[in-house]
């Protein structure tokens, strides 16, 4: 028969693993409070107990000792990451550490497309409503357009600097890739160059095109006659709206590719890598001339006399379509 301090022994047991079992299938992997899904913020460098005591503030488990007991016991050591997290709907403690333990952080983007103007990108950057912070207008052409990740709460001005350093260091890669005997002497004039050709086709496969025939008339002193220069003193780059003014196509200043030889003194837009890449290896040929084919592309010409023959096809299309 066992003595009375053996059923004590057992009973202290039996009510330890009692409580071992409450915890592992009630108070570890039992349905949580959260009654319905929220994201939850693990801010940068923050311990775990602060981060439990965050989670029990919030609703998203029932006891912040229990989490942090529970993390030590099953957390396997990988430790908890700074971010975002999406915690659905009663998830239990258990899960709610897989998830901040993981990478499911949530990712954001805010996205400049090819040849989106620096005002723009300051619209862009200024609309996104989990951001914090103002910023000024940068510097054209200092934009890689690219998708940018951020994080809720994020300075406008923190990504506004990875966009800016993504097009030091592109521009510097490509630089280093240049063909020989090239025009542009620098990488700032390649960039406003590329400026030029990122507006001046929407086409792809036109780019090293373009950027061939630029570069054959800045060899030989010819006006660029690039009708975004005009537009962008006005705008800023965005669009015009109208035709262009005939005192626009003659207006004098640091832009305008009609009145001037060579080219601007900055660039029009934020050009993409492509652009760049083509300015930098641009197409071998005798090409000074284009005008649109009507098919969103261009024609191009050696000679004035074929331009010329091209802007009447180019016309002819025009009156048959009633714009003209």
């Amino acid at each position: 028969m066992m003595s009375r301090r053996g059923c004590i022994a057992v009973s202290a047991l039996a009510a330890a693993l009692a409580l071992v079992l409450w915890f592992v299938l009630g108070g570890w992997f039992g349905s949580g409070p959260l009654d319905k899904p929220r994201n939850f913020i693990v801010p940068n460098g923050a311990p775990l107990a602060v981060v439990a005591d965050r989670l029990q503030a919030q609703g998203v488990i029932k006891s912040a000792t229990t989490f942090r007991l529970g993390a030590r016991v099953f957390g396997g050591g990988g430790g908890i990451k700074a971010g975002e997290f999406a915690i659905p709907a009663h998830a239990s403690a258990s899960r709610v550490l897989s998830i901040i333990s993981s990478d499911e952080i949530i990712r954001r983007f805010v996205m400049v497309p090819e040849g989106m103007p620096s005002i723009m990108v300051k619209e862009r950057l200024m609309a996104q409503p989990t951001l914090t912070g103002d910023i000024a207008t940068p510097m054209e052409g200092s934009v890689l357009p690219d998708s940018y990740a951020f994080e809720k709460g994020e300075p406008r001005q923190a990504v506004l600097r990875r966009m800016q350093a993504a097009m030091s260091r592109t521009l510097k890669e490509l630089w280093a890739k240049r063909a020989p005997n090239l025009v542009v002497k620098t990488p700032e004039q390649a960039l406003i160059l590329a400026s030029i050709v990122e507006k001046e086709t929407g086409k792809p496969s036109e780019r090293k095109m373009v950027a061939g025939l630029y570069s054959n008339r800045l060899k030989v002193g010819m006006l660029l006659q690039a009708d975004p220069t005009i537009i962008y003193p006005i705008t800023k780059g965005k669009a015009l709206g109208r035709r262009i003014l005939q005192s626009e196509i003659q207006a004098v200043n640091d832009y305008n590719t009609y009145t001037m030889v060579g080219l601007p003194k900055h660039p029009i837009t934020n050009p993409g890598r492509d652009s760049i890449a083509a300015v930098l290896n641009p197409a071998k040929t005798s090409a000074l001339y284009m005008v649109a084919d009507g098919s969103g592309g261009h024609a191009f010409a050696t000679t004035l006399p074929e331009h010329n023959r091209n802007v009447a096809k180019w016309f002819a299309i025009r009156r048959a379509r009633g714009e003209i």
